[in-house]
């Protein structure tokens, strides 16, 4: 089955930089569209960046600019690069998989990992 394990997060100040990774298992990874979604308490979920199975990428307007989205087919990693961080992007961070690209564009994915935790102050 699906299997997808963040890790990364943590705390840092404001204008500083992340890395999550997300390794995925269980799937034909370099096939599947894959993402990142965001969510803090009394918001709503956000998805935050995709990249579908030929290397298209997408970007919510509050990232663009300082979230880049990649993959290693290789390693069967994601990966979100985060740079000038805010306050406003505290939030619990998930991995997120589906077999097709319109995930990229609906944020609806069947699967996501258990997130990881990135705190800005």
């Amino acid at each position: 089955h699906v299997q997808l394990v963040e890790s990364g997060g943590g705390s840092v100040q404001t204008g500083g930089s992340l890395t999550l990774s997300c390794a995925a298992s269980g799937y034909t990874y370099d096939t599947y569209c894959m993402g990142w979604f965001r969510q803090a308490p009394g918001k709503e979920r956000e998805v935050v960046a995709a990249i579908e199975n030929d290397g298209t990428t997408n970007y919510t307007n509050a990232v663009k600019g300082r979230f880049t989205i990649s993959r290693d087919k290789a390693k069967n990693t994601l990966y979100l690069q985060m740079t000038s961080l805010k306050p406003d992007d505290t939030a619990m961070y998930y991995c997120a998989a589906d077999a097709s690209n319109l995930a990229a564009i609906t944020g609806l994915f069947d699967y996501r990992g258990q997130g990881t935790q990135v705190t800005v102050s």
